[in-house]
């Protein structure tokens, strides 16, 4: 039996958090791990966010703390519509998703839609793209892809 996405590493396990720098000075504590300096995700006239099928504005700071083999992203999002602010809203701090690097982006997605589970939001970051598969309702998580260029 293949992977639906070809691969199955997890590359990322995602959290949503409403204060970073609060957040990442506790994970760097409690790692013993340099305290990441967050980024703030592209301007929407680069990053072409669509959340529910729609132009969002939304952003986020993100930080990152690589783990060996796996990454660990904090996400604090902003206001606008997103399913980082709607999962935060909803569910409150916690596992947002868990992420692989796919190659075929566009055909991963066909794939996936396929077997029943529908985009939720897609964007882009320098050098690459990203999706947020609604696999929650059998995964109890969503998958993220990851597409470097």
């Amino acid at each position: 039996m293949s992977s639906l996405l070809g691969t199955s590493v997890i590359a990322q396990i995602g959290l949503l958090v409403h204060d970073i720098d609060k957040t990442s000075r506790v994970y760097a504590d409690f790692f013993g791990l340099d305290v990441p300096t967050p980024i703030l995700t592209d301007a929407p006239e680069i990053a072409r966010t669509e959340f529910a099928g729609a132009p969002s504005p939304a952003r986020a700071r993100l930080a990152f703390f690589n783990m060996g083999s796996l990454q660990l992203e904090l996400i604090e999002p902003d206001a606008h519509p997103s399913t980082w602010r709607n999962h935060l809203d909803e569910h409150g701090e916690g596992v947002h998703h868990i992420a692989f690097q796919i190659e075929g982006m566009a055909e991963k997605i066909r794939v996936l839609e396929g077997k029943g589970y529908p985009l939720q939001q897609k964007g882009e970051y320098t050098g690459g793209r990203y999706a947020y598969m609604d696999t929650a309702p059998d995964l109890k998580v969503l998958v993220e892809l990851l597409e470097n260029d």
